[in-house]
């Protein structure tokens, strides 16, 4: 069950943010985690496609989403939540504005560990389906599930009823 998280602000990371993002990448990603310096170049700009978002709670980093923006398609590369807040909305604030900064993309695709049943239905429930699995994606051996999500026509904004 989501709770509506009272106060919560997502827009553009700054470079204060690096800090808590890495952090927050380490923690939610561990060994398949990017690196500080890639989180700091991101954020300070220096990647031309990519567009990392945080979420804030009483001024402090709840959570973070990364979308590079190519052409037709926008591919969520990240988004994480602090454990402590989890299941408070946080995440789909951040999807939410992910589609938002796709701008003219069609379609929006993102890899999810093949064991990682609950993102797989967070995502689902926001209108994304499976388009292909890529074996061995992830360091430790599991497969990752590509899913995709129309961002034209009326499914553009199906998440926002679920």
């Amino acid at each position: 069950m989501t709770v509506p998280l009272d106060g919560a602000v997502v827009g553009p990371a700054h470079v204060d943010d690096v800090d808590d993002v890495a952090r927050l990448e380490e923690i939610a990603l561990g060994p398949d985690a990017w690196s500080r310096r890639l989180v700091e170049d991101g954020i300070g700009g220096r990647l031309p496609t990519v567009h990392y978002l945080v979420a804030r709670v009483a001024g402090s980093v709840a959570g973070y989403a990364v979308v590079s923006v190519a052409a037709d398609v926008a591919e969520l590369q990240r988004i994480a939540v602090d454990p402590a807040l989890r299941r408070t909305g946080v995440a789909t604030l951040l999807l939410d504005a992910g589609v938002a900064v796709s701008g003219e993309a069609e379609r929006m695709l993102l890899e999810v560990r093949e064991d990682n049943e609950g993102a797989q239905a967070f995502y689902a429930a926001r209108g994304f389906t499976e388009l292909d699995r890529r074996p061995r994606y992830y360091r430790d051996g599991a497969a990752a599930l590509v899913m995709v999500l129309p961002l034209t026509g009326p499914e553009r904004n199906v998440w926002a009823t679920a």
